[in-house]
């Protein structure tokens, strides 16, 4: 199986390559300094330095992935922001923030799913719950908030324009990375773990849908 990781170099995207490189797969992933694909390289990923908040090095990314069949692509680049509605976020923090959860993953998409059609494949973006707009309670962490809820609607609005793959989002649950931090309940390992198995036994009626790691579907957006 072909698998394309975005955002890799770390967290819970090392730990994708790791486990589809111990079952057998091949691994296509991107970081974006030498540090990441260093790390990527000694797991036995093939690599490719992107960017994925700066729209011209991720231009690119079409062309470097020119005919081949991808099994799975996974959105993985992320980052996260604190703070909430008692004061604005600055123009450079919701910038990053932004640019990296949401413009990152818009630009990636039409780059990406035509060699994911081709394989009749699944197109993953890792969001998080705190993107559920039904469920919000308070305005803890803003802008990453609205962020991954712009993420899920992106996921949803694109679905129709590539039918022949399956596109969903995929909250990896609270996680023991350097966002989630070391109290979090689930393990790098657990979580991808779930997330593979749950990739694995999606099907086309599975479209457009936002999943826990473990499958089981939000009721509402």
């Amino acid at each position: 199986m072909n698998v394309l990781l975005i955002g890799a170099s770390r967290g819970i995207g090392l730990e994708f390559a790791r486990q589809y490189l111990d079952a057998g797969d091949r691994v296509i992933a991107t970081a974006r300094d030498a540090e990441g694909l260093a790390r990527l390289n000694e797991l036995g990923a093939e690599t490719l330095q992107i960017d994925v908040s700066d729209p011209a090095s991720i231009s690119g990314l079409s062309w470097k992935l020119d005919g081949e069949k991808i099994d799975v692509a996974i959105y993985v680049a992320g980052v996260w922001s604190t703070g909430g509605a008692l004061s604005p976020p600055t123009r450079e923090a919701f910038d990053h923030v932004m640019h990296t959860n949401v413009l990152g993953a818009m630009q990636a998409l039409p780059q990406v799913a035509p060699w994911v059609e081709e394989a009749g494949g699944k197109f993953a973006f890792i969001t998080s719950g705190l993107g559920q707009i039904s469920t919000a309670q308070s305005s803890y962490a803003w802008t990453y908030r609205v962020s991954k809820a712009a993420l899920n609607m992106a996921v949803v609005a694109a679905q129709s324009d590539y039918p022949k793959a399956t596109f969903i989002a995929l909250c990896p649950g609270w996680v023991q990375t350097d966002m989630g931090g070391a109290g979090a309940p689930l393990t790098v390992e657990a979580s991808v773990g779930a997330m593979r198995a749950t990739l694995a036994k999606i099907t086309r009626k599975d479209k457009a849908k936002f999943l826990h790691h473990d499958g089981q579907p939000y009721p509402s957006w």
